[in-house]
């Protein structure tokens, strides 16, 4: 692994989740009823699936599924999270020393766009509830792609855990009202953070299908992309493979 350099470029968002972390778990179990819980539990075990030497939660905010994979994985996998958010690099910290993973897990902060890596490095990628931020009107999409690509072994798995847009027509429009009528003004409310929750509503009502992510996947350069929906399809796990 090289020495991670300090993140020097302004990416999107960086303002606006730097901002958030004292109040944002707590959001997301409201606004997720405690499923995201759940559904990171769910990307940890296949993240693990084919017990991988070296793991990176991409994006890791406060560490839910950095720990999560801690808790699961063998001795001596090594795991590492990586954010641009040193407050939310400092909750995730606390957490895995609660859980009792302090010394499984390794915390850098840097950028999806510069893994402070060298190639073909880790078995599996694994990011939760990030790839929408680094994908939706993101100009920095590709370069995030080519990043993910380029650090990962050949055969290595991208794991992704994301909202997503249910197949039901009926069911999507329920799912976009209850984005727009409960987890928007919800998480307003508890956060004080207008900016970031009202981006949030937008972006989830608005993000790809799951054809339009294993599009982007495949256009990417990955393989054998698969896709299992969770919630009626208003979340799912997406696996590539390098």
């Amino acid at each position: 692994m090289e020495n991670p350099p300090r993140p020097t470029t302004p990416q999107p968002l960086h303002g606006m989740f730097t901002a958030v972390p004292p109040r944002y778990d707590f959001v997301n179990r409201i606004i997720t009823l405690g499923l995201d819980k759940r559904w990171r539990s769910l990307a940890a075990r296949t993240c693990l699936e084919d017990n991988p030497e070296t793991v990176l939660d991409l994006g890791c905010g406060t560490g839910d599924l950095t720990v999560n994979i801690a808790c699961l994985a063998r001795k001596n996998t090594e795991i590492t999270g990586l954010d641009f958010s040193q407050p939310m690099l400092e909750i995730a910290e606390q957490k895995a020393a609660k859980a009792g993973v302090f010394k499984s897990v390794r915390f850098i902060q840097g950028n999806a766009t510069a893994l402070p890596f060298s190639d073909a490095y880790f078995d599996c990628v694994g990011i939760s509830f990030a790839f929408r931020n680094l994908t939706y009107k993101n100009p920095l999409a590709q370069a995030h792609f080519a990043e993910v690509t380029r650090v990962l072994k050949p055969g290595g798995r991208y794991v992704i855990v994301e909202s997503s847009q249910p197949e039901n027509p009926v069911i999507r429009a329920l799912f976009n009202l209850y984005v727009r009528v409960f987890v928007a003004p919800v998480g307003i409310l508890v956060s004080r953070n207008r900016g970031a929750y009202r981006y949030l509503a937008e972006s989830i009502t608005r993000f790809y299908t799951p054809w339009e992510v294993r599009d982007m996947l495949k256009a990417a350069g990955f393989r054998d992309v698969s896709y299992r929906p969770l919630l009626f399809g208003a979340t799912g796990i997406h696996v590539a493979f390098k």
